[in-house]
């Protein structure tokens, strides 16, 4: 019923914490040239973009079956407390998973992102 409000309320987060990492990373950038790494804020790009596309998707899945609605309270669920605890319900189980596996692929997406990068060049062990 509103489970991606969860992930949609993460991405309101993290996108809050890439901002402020972009406003630091021009001074580190300066710093670390040398070094070829994938910047944090970019990284957090990819997390922002996973979350904003599923809670996106998520919404207008529910918005076609009728759950969300153009008008107040625009949870079809908050009309009647019997439904509105239901959701909640939903909200802490289904939403609260969708977060922590979106989440969890980001994770990995990282670690294989940083590995790839620090990995030498094949062609040049070949040569």
């Amino acid at each position: 019923m509103a489970c991606f409000l969860v992930p949609a309320g993460e991405a309101v987060v993290v996108t809050i914490v890439k901002k402020v990492e972009e406003s630091k990373e021009p001074a580190a950038k300066e710093a670390d040239e040398a070094v070829a790494k994938i910047p944090f804020s970019q990284k957090l790009k990819w997390l922002t973009n996973l979350l904003w596309g599923g809670a996106i998707l998520l919404a207008f899945e529910h918005l076609w079956h009728g759950e969300v609605v153009p008008f107040p309270p625009f949870l079809s669920a908050m009309n009647d407390p019997g439904d509105t605890a239901e959701m909640l319900h939903e909200m802490g189980t289904v939403g609260v998973t969708m977060a922590i596996i979106i989440t969890a692929v980001w994770v990995v997406m990282c670690f294989a992102a940083d590995a790839i990068v620090k990995r030498p060049d094949a062609q040049k062990q070949n040569a």
